[in-house]
């Protein structure tokens, strides 16, 4: 990609929600005001959480993002790209050493990769889509499992989710949508954590239409090293699977102050990939704060909450992490 080329940012709608109620026709236009204002701060797109229901009624949850992007158009945002993030579940477990269990798992996922389509076009799945986010796995007994443990009691399952990750890949394609397998670190889930992790599982489904997502709060947080790093960048660009690229902070908050090793992150990136960056943050809402264990005060969301004066809004927050963003994007292109 060109140095003056112009890079896609993206928007996280995990600063607002982590369910956007696609039934309902109020919060739909409480959706529309924010892409509204995010578009008008300079966002490119938006990544859109697709919130898990313990249905099988999939076609009636299809519909109903369907109906909710018919909202977007009417109200003037046709052009503007959307991205998902989906997660696994203890119901809808493509991990499962039961048969019929994967088999509901892959409907479930595909039934996402339906709804990507009619929100995005051509568009990015991404999430923790291997093992159910969040679920750490415990012995007969009621013992956690760990460490070397957790390596053997990982790979039936992972044998057992590689073709169902195939056949949802090669569905994906069809429909023009990019599966990002995202490892989350150790501290959300308990596999896979690191990018070396996805490479392993990959190595069992061929299609590349299944790749994965590279976020820099869990790479911070749970990756072997720079030179692992670019190691591992090197096979997924060669491998042409590197289908996402997440910008967030290590403690998941406003990026333009954080922790974030630019340097060391982005400038491998950039030479090789072209697609949308993701802002990512995770505001102090339901259920982000119990789950993460969210200790800093909530970016109060203009039109939802009281103002708090002296404390940034979440419009605030995203316009600076922006900002952010483009900066350090230009900079490091321009250092080649």
């Amino acid at each position: 990609m060109g140095k003056s080329a112009k890079r896609d940012i993206y928007l996280s709608f995990f600063m607002f929600t982590a369910d956007l109620q696609p039934d309902n026709e109020e919060y739909t236009q409480v959706i529309i005001r924010h892409i509204k204002a995010m578009t008008e701060a300079g966002y490119d797109g938006f990544d859109l959480p697709i919130h898990p229901l313990p249905t099988s009624d999939h076609k009636a949850e299809v519909e109903s993002y369907t109906r909710m992007k018919r909202a977007f158009d009417k109200a003037g945002l046709e052009g503007v790209r959307f991205a998902t993030n989906v997660g696994s579940t203890s119901i809808f477990d493509p991990t499962s050493p039961y048969l019929q269990q994967r088999e509901g798992a892959l409907a479930y996922l595909k039934s996402r990769v339906d709804i990507t389509a009619v929100l995005g076009g051509e568009s990015i799945m991404a999430g923790p889509i291997v093992l159910p986010y969040g679920v750490f796995p415990t012995t007969a007994d009621g013992e956690p499992i760990w460490s070397d443990a957790l390596q053997e009691w990982l790979k039936p399952r992972y044998e057992a989710a590689q073709p169902i990750l195939q056949e949802l890949g090669e569905y994906a394609e069809k429909k023009g949508v990019k599966l990002a397998i995202e490892p989350v670190d150790h501290w959300e889930t308990p596999a896979p954590n690191m990018v070396s992790d996805v490479l392993g599982f990959l190595e069992g489904v061929q299609t590349p239409q299944t790749g994965l997502t590279i976020d820099s709060a869990h790479v911070v947080l749970g990756s072997d090293g720079p030179a692992v790093f670019e190691d591992n960048l090197r096979t997924v660009v060669a491998q042409k699977r590197l289908h996402y690229v997440h910008i967030s902070a290590p403690d998941r908050g406003a990026v333009h102050d954080s922790w974030i090793p630019w340097d060391t992150f982005l400038r491998p990136i950039l030479p090789v990939y072209d697609g949308p960056l993701l802002l990512e943050v995770f505001n102090a809402v339901p259920p982000f704060a119990s789950l993460l264990r969210l200790t800093r005060r909530k970016f109060w969301v203009p039109g939802e909450d009281a103002p708090e004066p002296g404390l940034p809004s979440a419009y605030d927050v995203a316009r600076e992490g922006l900002a952010t963003l483009r900066r350090e994007v230009e900079r490091l292109g321009a250092a080649g």
